[in-house]
């Protein structure tokens, strides 16, 4: 039985080429999902397991990424982790540097730096943070997908699993694989927690009684069952439902940006292949290469149809590219039907080019950039603050000076201990540390006492007094304090 020839829906402004494209036929795939069915049920999908070029290259960046990320919270840098997030301590470390909450403006610029690469990658590449290393698509197409083809068999067989009675054999590989689901789960979110508490602390809990740590227990029991479900049943839904960085294409594509795309111009009119017929026949019946085989959509993750433009569920994984090369190889016909291109490159046949507002938001980056670089290069070994404590005021001292008592917070954020001294820099007066005689600020670590400044009752020429600190380690001056010493209201003058 033959197939009618099919046509796609060509994007608005495409010029119309009766030579080319015979008719156009808008479709109704905006007006439902791909994965759902008319009353809204869910619509499993089983792509068929990609072979390619472009697949083998894939595999080995995420094979890179797995690596780093299972292996970054056992590597030391300076004796510090690779990176970790310790959200309860406060406490981070980014390859190898600790930073703590008083480091929030290097946090936020460095946040504003990765949001704007992904801002210009998007607009110039299209969504090729979701195609090659976002952990969603790392983890579901590098890890879980190809057990599933290992335990389940290809996209007709895991069909065929799915309608097949419930037998031994049945059970086996589907109990199986959620085994592995479940401990490959179990892994990840050990894995992450590893990133916020660190690895030395995470094998600490693993070699210690259960009991003690029920709490620790039941979240990484509740993450677990998060992740399980996100990779076993969830899927594509977390990057068409829950992801919002797919509904931002809108705004950051253009004709100019490079997507995974299909050459409308060179596949339609569409038309079934046969041996017999030559190139030069079949375009002399207004047919053009796409032969509509439909492996584009077999082996797309998402369900959708590349034929049909670029779209909000589609991840640029490239699978449709890799598929459609292999069915031209087959018919000898030049690869690239479906590519990276732009809607200019396809329409008028424009070349890779920056644009203003590209190259506005490469000003951009380069701009937060160099303030990263700024913020990174000024920031001090030692961070103090210093604060006058709670409820307190001035004590008269016996040997008649006044005193005001401080609260010290010094944070280490270097990987050797650092010995502190503070100096009164404008005034003659003295500084004595409570509890100790001298102050050693341990590695990566926050220290906090108390101090006791005693100046002259002769230098207060009112209540308060300005005061400067500075912070040396050694006879290097690191930072200097502000703060303010409050002494007795002067006595008013006796009316005559």
């Amino acid at each position: 039985m033959k197939t009618p020839p099919k046509t796609a829906p060509v994007p608005p402004t495409a010029p119309t080429d009766n030579q080319v494209i015979k008719k156009v036929d808008w479709g109704d795939f905006r007006d439902h999902l791909a994965t759902a069915d008319k009353d809204g049920r869910r619509m499993w999908l089983y792509p068929k397991k990609p072979r390619g070029q472009l697949y083998n290259l894939r595999t080995w960046v995420n094979f890179v990424l797995l690596a780093i990320m299972f292996a970054g919270p056992f590597v030391r840098i300076n004796g510090s982790p690779l990176l970790m997030m310790n959200i309860v301590d406060r406490r981070f470390v980014i390859l190898g540097q600790t930073f703590w909450p008083q480091d929030l403006p290097i946090f936020a610029t460095a946040m504003l730096i990765f949001l704007t690469g992904i801002v210009i990658f998007t607009a110039a590449f299209g969504r090729l943070w979701c195609g090659w290393t976002c952990p969603q698509t790392v983890l579901m197409e590098g890890v879980f997908r190809k057990l599933e083809y290992w335990i389940e068999g290809d996209s007709h067989q895991q069909r065929a699993l799915s309608k097949a009675p419930w037998t031994a054999g049945k059970i086996l590989k589907r109990g199986g694989k959620h085994a592995l689901f479940l401990a490959l789960s179990f892994l990840i979110g050990n894995t992450l927690l590893s990133y916020i508490i660190g690895s030395d602390a995470l094998l600490k809990i693993i070699t210690d009684n259960p009991a003690d740590h029920v709490k620790g227990l039941t979240f990484m029991v509740l993450f677990t069952l998060v992740f399980y479900g996100i990779f076993a049943r969830f899927r594509e839904q977390a990057c068409t439902f829950i992801c919002p960085y797919g509904r931002f294409q809108s705004t950051l594509l253009d004709e100019n940006s490079i997507v995974v795309a299909y050459d409308y111009k060179r596949g339609e009119k569409r038309g079934i292949f046969r041996r017999k017929e030559g190139a030069q026949a079949r375009k002399t019946s207004g047919l053009g290469d796409c032969v509509d085989c439909k492996q584009c959509v077999n082996v797309c993750p998402t369900g959708i149809d590349i034929r049909d433009g670029t779209q909000m569920e589609c991840v640029n994984c490239t699978a449709c590219i890799d598929a459609c090369n292999n069915v031209m190889d087959k018919i000898s016909r030049p690869r690239g039907l479906i590519r990276y291109a732009s809607l200019n490159g396809i329409e008028r046949g424009e070349p890779i080019r920056l644009t203003p507002r590209l190259l506005g938001y490469v000003g951009v980056l380069l701009a937060l950039i160099g303030l990263f670089l700024f913020l990174l290069f000024t920031r001090t070994e030692i961070q103090t603050t210093l604060l006058r404590a709670p409820g307190a005021l001035f004590q008269q001292m016996p040997n008649g000076k006044i005193a005001n008592l401080y609260t010290v917070k010094l944070v280490n954020k270097t990987h050797h201990d650092i010995p502190v001294t503070l100096r009164l820099e404008d005034s003659p007066g003295e500084i004595r540390v409570m509890s100790q005689r001298d102050i050693v600020v341990p590695a990566e670590r926050l220290f906090e006492t108390s101090l006791l400044i005693e100046l002259d009752a002769s230098q207060l020429g009112d209540n308060n007094r300005p005061l400067r600190i500075g912070v040396y380690s050694g006879d290097v001056r690191i930072e200097t304090l502000k703060t303010v010493f409050v002494g007795p209201r002067p006595k008013a003058n006796p009316q005559p």
